[in-house]
């Protein structure tokens, strides 16, 4: 099992589906990163190279937003929203739904601490 920018990679899966696996990554990114590189469509994690995996990670890392980045990128501005008290804000500090849905009857999931 290999890890590519963090991110654990199936063996037995094609490049361009396990490379969707990783955050930041979508199927248009990861098919312009194989033919970047010239890789096979149907080849597989497994009987990629050290080096085609090596190539691939540089240029991920190059190129995109992927993984803890992504993630941290989106909790800065989580934090942001908090700090100078918006209403998304106040709603994510408070675990509510933040786009509107309807909280009566719904959304169950984010108000666990409600739930009787």
């Amino acid at each position: 099992m290999s890890y590519i920018s963090g991110a654990r990679s199936v063996p037995d899966e094609q490049v361009r589906i396990a490379s969707t696996k990783m955050d930041g990554i979508g199927p248009k990114k990861a098919i312009q990163v194989r033919y970047r590189l010239g890789i096979s469509g149907n080849i597989k994690m497994n009987e990629l190279t050290k080096s085609q995996i090596d190539q691939i990670e540089q240029m991920i890392s190059q190129d995109h937003v992927v993984h803890w980045e992504l993630k941290r990128g989106e909790r800065a501005d989580i934090e942001r929203l908090i700090s100078i008290s918006r209403y998304r804000g106040i709603r994510h500090q408070d675990g509510s739904p933040l786009r509107g849905q309807r909280t009566h009857t719904n959304a169950r999931t984010c108000r666990k601490q409600i739930r009787k």
